[in-house]
């Protein structure tokens, strides 16, 4: 697991490890298909902290980004206990932030979850949807490209 952001293609992705816990899973110690969900927003919340636009910065900023769209795909399931990566990658900015998934057990090394997320920025407190990221935003993205 990388501590960095990692910029390929103009694309920068951040890797967070997670660990499947009991209130994570079900009668049967496999992780419950809904606490996905909460995977990918803990690897969303770290891959925009190292971007430098956290939500505490978006609300600060004055705008939110709700989740417009969201995909999953399951391949394997995860057990109690079982650590995993989930590598969240930014994949567009300008327009709206879409972010692909991969979570990949640290045990097998195979890929577990593949998924995409789609937010769009809202300006607040007027609540206006805009269809363009706001330049603060789409400003730290095009720096970290640059500096890779």
């Amino acid at each position: 697991m990388k501590d960095e952001l990692e910029v390929v293609k103009n694309e920068i992705s951040f890797e967070t490890k997670i660990r499947a816990e009991f209130f994570d899973v079900d009668s049967m110690n496999v992780v419950y298909h809904g606490n996905y969900v909460k995977f990918l927003e803990v690897a969303r919340c770290n891959l925009l902290d190292k971007i430098g636009y956290g939500y505490n910065e978006m609300v600060a900023t004055k705008f939110m980004f709700p989740i417009a769209t969201m995909s999953l795909k399951y391949i394997h399931s995860l057990q109690f206990e079982e650590e995993a990566i989930v590598k969240a990658t930014l994949v567009e900015w300008e327009n709206r932030i879409r972010i692909k998934y991969e979570i990949r057990s640290l045990k097998t090394g195979q890929i577990v979850t593949k998924a995409e997320t789609t937010q769009i920025a809202v300006k607040m407190p007027e609540a206006e949807t805009l269809f363009v990221c706001p330049k603060i935003f789409t400003e730290k993205v095009e720096a970290i490209i640059r500096s890779a």
